[in-house]
């Protein structure tokens, strides 16, 4: 039985998106033979598909990955205990995560608060409404909406948080060496790796601390935000530590030109929303102010891509 790899990409990285190469090439060696079956979200098809010059270098990139992912395929891990580290990197993250999600008291108010999610809903600006069903909880609210309301305050967290906890906590047994070789030596692990440096160099701390000072009433919540802050410069710290850069984006610096250039433009629209923010949640029916809002999401949304 022929059987064809099914990869379902995502569009954001914090829903296993990111750069279509990088992700085919990472496949497991032996997978992608000659084929590929691949869907892209319906919020990539328009980027990615919906002008002819823009389709044909996406079919190019495609086609090249998948004929050097067959003739030369990746190295499989060299070391039985790279699979083990893994194994433990995931199981401390996955703790970390849903510590901070799922068990935390605070933390749905902090989101509400701190991110424009309960303002996405009255946009229109999705085909689906944000909830699967009525109720308030986290476990219920849709992917999209969940991961674009912390792009939006340029937080990011979805795509990082339990990253840095995970590494961290190999570190600190003593696997600092190794995980420097994995990186050098297993392609998934470095495009993982590769992958959250780059989402790391979009995020921005002072900005997502401008929100919380603005938008978050709450003592222990500002405080809840504040440690997610810290836990951010920690994930920095260790996947510096493991891909040996001395600073984000070292081995992209096309994508770092590409971040600083869209500064001057960013900046000033997140300092607009906050204030926008702050504004409609005391005057939630004036349409001036939805217009306006919608006007810096979409800016903040095409910024951040």
């Amino acid at each position: 039985i022929k059987v064809t790899l099914f990869h379902g990409r995502g569009g954001s990285i914090g829903r296993g998106g990111g750069p279509t190469y990088l992700a085919i090439q990472s496949q497991p060696p032996g997978s992608v033979m000659g084929t590929l079956r691949s869907t892209e979200q319906g919020e990539m098809v328009q980027a990615k598909f919906g002008l002819p010059h823009t389709a044909v270098r996406q079919l190019e990139i495609y086609t090249t990955a998948v004929l050097l992912a067959t003739l030369k395929p990746p190295e499989r891990p060299r070391e039985e205990k790279w699979r083990n580290l893994m194994d433990e990197i995931s199981k401390i993250s996955c703790q970390s995560y849903r510590s901070t999600v799922y068990e935390n008291p605070e933390f749905l108010a902090y989101f509400h608060e701190a991110t424009p999610q309960a303002e996405l809903g009255f946009l229109n600006i999705g085909s689906r409404p944000t909830r699967r069903k009525s109720s308030t909880g986290i476990g219920h609210l849709r992917a999209i909406p969940w991961v674009f309301a912390w792009t939006q305050t340029r937080f990011v967290l979805p795509a990082w948080l339990g990253v840095g906890a995970g590494l961290k906590g190999v570190c600190e047994k003593g696997h600092t060496q190794d995980l420097k070789a994995m990186y050098k030596e297993w392609p998934f692990f470095q495009s993982t790796i590769d992958l959250i440096e780059m989402v790391l160099g979009k995020a921005d701390v002072p900005i997502a601390k401008h929100y919380d000072e603005v938008l978050v009433s709450n003592e222990s919540r500002r405080e809840l935000g504040a440690a997610l802050r810290r836990e951010l410069l920690t994930t920095e710290k260790f996947v510096l530590v493991v891909s040996g850069h001395e600073r984000l984006s070292e081995n992209n610096r096309s994508l770092r030109r590409l971040i600083e250039s869209r500064l001057p433009y960013l900046n000033p629209m997140n300092m607009l929303q906050v204030e926008i923010l702050k504004r409609l949640r005391s005057d939630d029916d004036n349409h001036k102010l939805r217009d306006a809002l919608l006007i810096t999401i979409n800016g903040i949304a095409a910024g951040m891509r």
